[in-house]
């Protein structure tokens, strides 16, 4: 698959081949959905708790003498039976993670990069460079019509691009090995420079 390359002020730099075996892969939504639930899940913290009947702080004493009240037999009042007892069965602190093998991993990689592609929605720019002054950059984002974009530079990111890209709303940097299906995703273009498309060929084989 051929694709033009332009520069950020929307000159032609040629153009670059892409393999299929990288941006040809036909879409499954339930691997993506699969690659995207194991990433959500991995980020959740897990720090949920609430308190037992051990933990809460109430008064140790019998309720009702054990007969002769009429009521039930009840011997604490850190039950979870009463208001500010104890929680039965409620959260604790845990890890949400789960397995996913790396093979599904990739694929889902491939496939979301895949359905930019097919969806028009991947460009390819030469080199994510910039002066570091985001009123410039902002400019040119928006001539090229990139509302909520995520650009994938290569192993790693031009200082001066990434700190005029820190405050410009609805646009991300990542180098390479920061490149993920739930972030692709979650933008409406994907912005590859040419070192990011080689990186990505590489890692993906």
């Amino acid at each position: 698959m051929k694709l033009n390359v332009i520069n950020l002020d929307g000159s032609a730099a040629g153009e670059i081949d892409l393999a299929d075996e990288t941006f040809g892969v036909e879409p499954r939504a339930d691997i993506l959905h699969r690659v995207v639930r194991w990433q959500r899940n991995k980020a959740q913290q897990g720090t949920h708790k609430v308190k037992t009947r051990s933990e809460v702080s109430y008064s140790t004493k019998k309720i009702v003498r054990q007969k002769g009240s009429g009521g039930a037999r009840h011997g604490s009042r850190k039950a979870p039976i009463f208001r500010k007892g104890g929680v039965y069965k409620g959260p604790t602190p845990r890890s949400h993670a789960h397995d996913l093998p790396k093979k599904v991993r990739k694929l889902g990689l491939r496939m979301a990069l895949s359905d930019k592609a097919s969806s028009g929605n991947l460009v390819v720019i030469e080199t994510a460079s910039a002066e570091g002054k985001t009123a410039g950059l902002a400019k040119q984002v928006k001539d090229l019509g990139w509302k909520r974009a995520l650009v994938i530079d290569g192993a790693s990111v031009d200082e001066n691009f990434a700190q005029a890209a820190r405050n410009l709303d609805g646009v991300d940097v990542l180098p390479t090995m920061g490149a993920n299906v739930y972030d692709i995703l979650k933008r409406d273009t994907l912005v590859l420079t040419r070192a990011g498309v080689e990186a990505l060929q590489e890692r993906l084989k």
